[in-house]
């Protein structure tokens, strides 16, 4: 599992771009999000540079969270 902290994450719309984006990447097997922290949960083989390389392609500049 790989928790991201997603500080421009604010909203329902913003979720869907996320999910939508991670979602067909190779080894993403899951998506949780938890809106107040702004985290997003990802689970499967994706590696780490390719989830915050997609996620700033797709204006979400992320960073992992602890």
């Amino acid at each position: 599992m790989t928790k991201l902290s997603i500080p421009d994450m604010s909203c329902g719309h913003c979720r869907a771009s996320i999910e939508a984006a991670l979602g067909p990447l190779p080894g993403v097997t899951a998506i949780r999000f938890d809106p107040a922290a702004r985290t997003a949960e990802i689970e499967g083989s994706a590696p780490l540079e390719t989830l915050l390389a997609t996620l700033a392609e797709i204006g979400f500049p992320a960073q992992p969270a602890s």
